[in-house]
Order: structure tokens, then C-alpha cells, then sequence
């Protein structure tokens, strides 16, 4: 912690990625899930592969690919836990085998099987790949699942910044609930009130904009709302988002969308996904780090009871 990127001296391999730590997470929690995405048959890919198959994350949608290696992504954490990218090593953001994701080979049963489709942005950077997000949505058009986007901007992953927010754009009419971190709400609408961006979204449902340790903010049906964020000591802030994300998920399946209305089971939901976030930052790593719904529970009862 609190090394620039020429004073490392060594790198701790941790298994991630935001779909991955999604998938990974909502297991832990007590939901199923599935994990999409491009491998390369090389020995990182391997392990990713027994990361989630260890986890019970169905790994049917995979796709494996010779002379092409598994992305890896260094990242550097601050004194105080925050992480900043730092690129991808001795490789172009291109040549990597997330790129080459097939859409004709992404599974329809996954989709016929599924309740909800969870995406982010980064394979929007890639031809391929590209073709195979805007596939997956319509599979999820189709067998009518739920879609949350998690926009995820990472400028590193994009040749070109400058189609990105083209790029982007382009699935918002293809989703039903996006959750974005207050400085993408800016560079993408403008502000970061979740009212007025869901306003600029016809399909959407619910928005949410998290701040770190700043807390977050939401519109959910007709409610609206801000919370703080969890007080914890925080180690490692990688994958929070994609906790917070799982814990919402996780929620809104028990639930159920048209209980959005109710005012207090919407705040319900946005304080577990907070609680999940929040533990993901006191241990290092984003698939290791998530917590169960066992330590989720305990750490609620300790603040609300």
C-alpha cells in the first residue's frame, strides 16, 4: 500500500473482474448465478475457472482461447485502501481474450434459466465483444430478464475515450436498473442526482450513485433517498462496487421489483447492498473479500440493534 507503480517490487495475483466478483458474490450470498466471459487456455485462466467453479458460479458460459492470455490488471492501493489501475503490464488493452467474446456462442439457456442480466461497459472497447454485450441483451429482451448495468468507466480499457460515451449510451434504452459511481453520473448526465438521471433513461426503474466512503444515493419506483456509508476499516476498496451490487441484486430477487414502491423495503434493500459493499473493503482482494450472508446479517445487527 501507498507505493507508486515504479517502486512495486512485487505483485499479489488476486482472481476478479466485475462480472466475476458479481457472480462470485451473489453465490456467497445465497443466490445462484452464472459468469459470461473470454479466458485464455493459459494457466491463469485455468485458475480463474476453479475460482468460480469452488465458488459454484456456473461457468457454462466461458469461452476459452489459444495464443491469447487471460487479462490481468494491475492495481495499485493507496494508504488509505483506495485503488487506482495501473494498466496491464507488457500488453495492449487489445490482446487480451476478454476481447474475443463470441456472441453466437453465448449460451440461451443460461438466459431462459436466468431472472437477471448483469453487465458493465469495458467490453463495449472491443469489436467482438462489443457484439456480444449488445447479443446478451437481446437474449434478455426475449426471456424477459431484469438488466442492471453497472457502468464501471475505466478510461484504460478503451483505445479511443472518445466513442466511449457514444458506446455507452447506447444500452440505456436496454436496461431496467444502473447503478454508476457520482463522478461517471457527471461525465455521463451531468449531475449526479439519481432523480434527474432517471428521468434521462425512459426504461429504467431504479438508479443508483455510490460515493465511497461518501455513502450513496438512489431512486428506486417512486423513492427516493440518501444514506452514509458503513464506518469500517477500510484495506482494500477493489470489487466494493460489485458488492454493493450483489447485495442489491440479492435483495431485490427476495423481494421482489414491485415492492420498489414500498418505501422502507427500498431503503431496506439499498442499506444491505451498502452493508455488503462496505465489508468487501476490509479485506484485500475482490472475490476472497466478499462476505457471506451469515457476516452480512451480524454486521447489521451490530449497527441497527
Amino acid at each position: 500500500m501507498g507505493q507508486g507503480l515504479e517502486d512495486v517490487e512485487s505483485w499479489t495475483l488476486y482472481p476478479g473482474g466485475a462480472p466475476a466478483n458479481v457472480a462470485c458474490a451473489l453465490v456467497k450470498l445465497g443466490t445462484s448465478a452464472g459468469f459470461i466471459g473470454a479466458l485464455g487456455l493459459d494457466e491463469l485462466g485455468n485458475s480463474l475457472i476453479q475460482v468460480l467453479q469452488d465458488a459454484s458460479v456456473n461457468t457454462e458460459g466461458v469461452q476459452r482461447y489459444f495464443n491469447v492470455p487471460t487479462r490481468q490488471v494491475y492495481v495499485l492501493r493507496n494508504v488509505y485502501g483506495d485503488r487506482n489501475f495501473a494498466g496491464f503490464g507488457k500488453y495492449e488493452t487489445e490482446k487480451f481474450a476478454d476481447t474475443l467474446l463470441q456472441a453466437e456462442l453465448l449460451p440461451e439457456l443460461l438466459f431462459q434459466k436466468a431472472d437477471f442480466l448483469v453487465l458493465g461497459t469495458l467490453e463495449l472497447a472491443y469489436p467482438e465483444s462489443n457484439r456480444a454485450v449488445h447479443h446478451a441483451l437481446d437474449l434478455a429482451d426475449k426471456y424477459k430478464l431484469k438488466v442492471m448495468l453497472d457502468i464501471n468507466w475505466r478510461p484504460v480499457f478503451w483505445q479511443n475515450i472518445d466513442i466511449a460515451p457514444q458506446e455507452i449510451r447506447s444500452l440505456f434504452n436496454k436496461v431496467d436498473f444502473v447503478k454508476l459511481a457520482k463522478e461517471e453520473a457527471e461525465w455521463l448526465f451531468d449531475t449526479h442526482d439519481p432523480e434527474k438521471i432517471i428521468y434521462k433513461i425512459d426504461r429504467a426503474e431504479g438508479i443508483l450513485v455510490t460515493d465511497g466512503g461518501n455513502g450513496c444515493a438512489y431512486c428506486l419506483g417512486n423513492n427516493e433517498g440518501q444514506l452514509p456509508a458503513f464506518p469500517v476499516d477500510v484495506i482494500d476498496t477493489t470489487g466494493a462496487g460489485d458488492g454493493f451490487t450483489s447485495g442489491f441484486i440479492h435483495q431485490l430477487l427476495t423481494y421482489g421489483v414491485k415492492d420498489l414502491n414500498n418505501t422502507q423495503i427500498a431503503k431496506d434493500i439499498v442499506v444491505y447492498a451498502s452493508a455488503v459493499g462496505a465489508l468487501t473493503t476490509t479485506k484485500p482482494g475482490a472475490i476472497t473479500s466478499q462476505p457471506t450472508a451469515a457476516e452480512v446479517q451480524v454486521f447489521l445487527n451490530r449497527h441497527f440493534l
